[in-house]
């Protein structure tokens, strides 16, 4: 009579039932954002290609303006469940205020900046005579929402840190439906055309940075926390950010290069890169929510001066990583013949594509280490060694890519420098998580 196999540890479980709990709203909030555009396309593509075109060139401007500042939610994330741990909800919501106050300087700057110089940003974007009117005017009308996306970013690290993800995720899909429904009834119903689309994103975006304003001050009031501009800690706030913002701007560059190295192959190859990176880009919004997981509870156990606690998460998380990678590199193999000819019927575009598709099903277990070890380092507050960490990848990753079109191999080689690229980010991150120097416990780092 065989044995049964033995239960999982109460240790484990406890972390699993965490992870779990923190992880899959988190997902659901985080493939929402990519649907706004989605749905801007969608519309303002029925107005014709002039105006797709203006919107794919301001899209593309501001979700890089924005994606620059994630570290608003980072930062703010580890901050708060630092706090959260010490037992101090009052310190911890201040904490967070600080970041919006930060989120909203930093709005009316880029506001300040992209007005008046929105020709020059689509110029250099290049887009053409016919649709270059367009892209200014949906990137001015969209750029007034900024202060908002950077108040929702740095909300949502706060209630992240609370260890809320649910909120978010109500509010990501509140925000997706009312997008979606404005920017019919402004471009059509109004007949605002590509305005119209620019001012519903912005309704949509203000009003979840209302909603989250609304969550956050009760919490604030409930537990008697200041909601005044503290100069002392919004200036804290930017100084805990610097790093992940050089982090962030590293691995922008990464994938700046490797699609400016597609593009110098062929429009064959740049087709099959695009297509490979959209669906690199929705594996890594899987693993990312596990990251979110990580920052909120490796943060709230090095508040509550629990080391242990911290490694057991952290030595947890990572087989979540592994396990998530190994079952996305087989479903990219398995499901190849599905879903490629969906994105593609040109055959020359289809037989660059899967070759280079198999490197990013074997990186894929990579990945899920990196993605965890990153949002365990957020977590504890250990952004200056993102950061220089981040600069030794970029460092090694550009001449390897840049040489591509010397070394041959077309698209395969140029993602196997990608798969490059994550090993030496997993080397340098289980490096440090190994050291033990990433834990400091306490309510702040």
């Amino acid at each position: 009579m065989t044995q049964a196999p033995a239960p999982p540890p109460p240790s484990r479980r406890r972390h699993d039932r965490e992870i779990i709990s923190l992880a899959v709203p988190a997902f659901g909030a985080l493939v929402a954002e990519p649907l706004f555009v989605m749905v801007d396309s969608a519309i303002v593509g029925h107005l014709g290609t002039p105006q797709l075109a203006g919107l794919a060139v301001a899209a593309a401007l501001l979700t890089t303006a924005v994606s620059i500042f994630v570290f608003l939610a980072y930062a703010t994330t580890a901050a708060v469940a630092r706090r959260v741990g010490a037992g101090d909800l009052a310190s911890a919501i201040r904490q967070g205020m600080d970041g919006i106050w930060l989120a909203i300087l930093l709005g009316i700057a880029v506001i300040a900046v992209t007005l008046p110089t929105a020709p020059w940003l689509v110029d250099v974007f290049g887009a053409s005579d016919a649709a270059a009117p367009y892209a200014i005017t949906y990137l001015r009308i969209s750029s007034l929402g900024i202060p908002a996306m950077l108040v929702v970013l740095a909300a949502t690290g706060v209630l992240r840190g609370l260890q809320d993800t649910r909120t978010p995720l109500y509010v990501a899909i509140g925000g997706f439906a009312a997008n979606g429904a404005l920017n019919a009834g402004l471009v059509y119903g109004a007949g605002l055309g590509i305005a119209g689309s620019a001012w519903g994103t912005v309704i949509a975006q203000v009003s979840m940075a209302v909603a989250y304003l609304i969550v956050v001050v009760r919490g604030a009031r409930r537990h008697g926390a200041s909601l005044r501009p503290d100069a002392a800690g919004i200036r804290a706030s930017a100084q805990a950010g610097v790093p992940l913002l050089v982090r962030t701007l590293s691995l922008r560059a990464v994938l700046m290069i490797a699609t400016a190295v597609a593009a110098r192959l062929g429009d064959t190859e740049i087709a099959a890169h695009q297509i490979i990176l959209s669906l690199w880009s929705l594996m890594a919004f899987a693993l990312d929510a596990i990251a979110i997981a990580g920052q909120a509870i490796i943060g709230r156990y090095l508040g509550a001066d629990d080391a242990k606690g911290a490694r057991e998460a952290c030595r947890r998380m990572v087989q979540w990583g592994i396990v998530s990678g190994v079952v996305f590199g087989a479903l990219i193999v398995l499901a190849r013949p599905l879903f490629v000819p969906l994105f593609t019927s040109d055959r020359a575009v289809q037989d660059t594509l899967l070759p280079a598709l198999l490197v990013v099903a074997l990186s894929q277990p990579i990945a899920g280490v990196v993605f965890v070890l990153d949002g365990v380092l957020m977590g504890a507050g250990d952004g200056r060694y993102l950061a220089w960490a981040m600069l030794v990848t970029l460092a090694v990753f550009a001449p390897v890519a840049l040489l591509v079109p010397v070394i041959g191999g077309g698209l395969t080689t140029l993602w196997w420098a990608m798969a490059l690229m994550m090993t030496v980010r997993m080397v340098t991150l289980w490096l440090r998580t190994r050291s033990g120097k990433w834990i400091v416990t306490g309510a702040t780092r």
